[in-house]
């Protein structure tokens, strides 16, 4: 194995957070409609391993319309979109199942979480399903996760678990998405027509000529095809997440890739919670401010979250998950981040300790009002009551 091989066969190992797509015809055998249970024991044998070395992994699984439709009786082919979204239903309970019973047996808790592509772009319902990833992430399990397929309608399309699992990955600020397919990566032309075509082993930018290089759906079980899974790439490594295609029709598919399998690698150049403060501090228009005192001021400065002790006044009206202005009370802005309460809520928890939430509000919000994850801190510029945000 070459020097290079060496450096991305450790990618995965060097990992902090690991979100791995499962494609269906990987789980589903195409000629019976049947789960392929050795294989997906071993695809679980390597997660228990990943865990072992104190990685957490994140499952975006598809396989419950494929595995639905068997049990429907329902005939190969497109399905209509309520075929689609009843063998789901179906299918959804055995794949479920599927997870928690190979998972188990490495002592894993499984949780199933079903999401739609609105869950992860609007931003209330993005930071619902974020909170509730990271808690169970924080709490040892193992989310799988589905499109909601049961009462989605335009999601139900080519390649929606693709893109999915990268909306995911920046969701958690992953440092690394594998998508398990049956092709082995992204090749310089379709290899089933062109012979001499070439895997491409790492991609550093998703040009014209990249893109171009994807072409149609790859199997008859699964709906998504290369085109999707490019387009996933860029939206990971655009939120700092490296991605990487690989075929999973072997066993063992994690192990096989840090031993130097072959693949394809599309590379992020920042880290994930680089983009993301990047985000907050240039792309979102601020809906209203909250001043502090100059003891959260110097907490802030060290990379503290930001508790309601130190906020002495709400200004403007914002909902949870707005980004908002942190001030001063000399009026320079300190910080700007993603609140976790209301205006209205904020100002009733504004000056007091964390432990009085509950009672103030009626409800057992987060300790912060804006936590350190969603704060960027302004680097003051001299001469100016402003800063620049880093």
């Amino acid at each position: 194995m070459t020097a290079a091989a060496q450096g991305r066969a450790r990618r995965i190992g060097r990992a902090r957070r690991i979100v791995v797509k499962v494609g269906s015809a990987l789980l589903v055998d195409a000629a019976t409609g049947r789960l392929n249970r050795s294989w997906l024991e071993s695809l679980a044998a390597d997660v228990a391993r990943l865990r072992e070395r104190g990685q957490e992994v994140v499952l975006v699984s598809s396989g419950a319309i494929a595995l639905g439709r068997r049990h429907l009786g329902l005939q190969p082919g497109r399905l209509k979109l309520e075929e689609s979204q009843a063998a789901a239903a179906v299918g959804q309970i055995r794949l479920a199942h599927a997870w928690k019973e190979v998972l188990e047996a490495h002592g894993i808790a499984v949780a199933q979480v079903l999401l739609t592509f609105a869950d992860t772009e609007q931003r209330r319902r993005y930071l619902n399903a974020r909170s509730t990833l990271n808690t169970l992430l924080s709490l040892g399990a193992v989310p799988v996760i589905n499109e909601n397929d049961t009462v989605a309608t335009a999601e139900i399309r080519y390649g929606d678990n693709d893109r999915l699992a990268a909306r995911v990955a920046q969701m958690l600020a992953a440092d690394c998405a594998v998508l398990l397919s049956d092709v082995p990566g992204l090749y310089t032309a379709d290899p089933a027509r062109h012979p001499d075509a070439r895997l491409i082993p790492e991609v550093a930018e998703i040009s014209a000529e990249i893109a171009a290089m994807a072409e149609g759906p790859g199997s008859g079980v699964g709906s998504g095809g290369m085109t999707t899974k490019v387009e996933a790439a860029r939206i990971a490594v655009g939120a700092g997440c490296s991605l990487c295609i690989a075929s999973g029709r072997i066993m063992h598919p994690l192990a096989a890739l840090e031993s130097g399998g072959a693949c394809t690698w599309f590379m992020a150049h920042e880290a994930p919670v680089a983009v993301r403060k990047q985000w907050i501090a240039a792309t979102l228009k601020a809906a209203g401010e909250v001043v502090i005192d100059a003891g959260a001021a110097a907490a802030l400065g060290r990379g503290k979250s930001l508790l309601p002790a130190g906020v002495v006044a709400v200004r403007g009206r914002f909902d949870r998950g707005d980004a908002v202005r942190v001030i001063g009370q000399d009026g320079r802005e300190l910080a700007r981040g993603l609140t976790a309460y209301s205006s209205e809520d904020a100002r009733r928890i504004c000056g007091r300790k964390t432990a009085e939430i509950e009672s103030l509000l009626g409800y057992r919000g987060r300790d912060e009002i804006i936590h350190r994850d969603d704060l960027v801190v302004a680097r003051p510029r001299p001469g100016t009551a402003g800063g620049q945000h880093e």
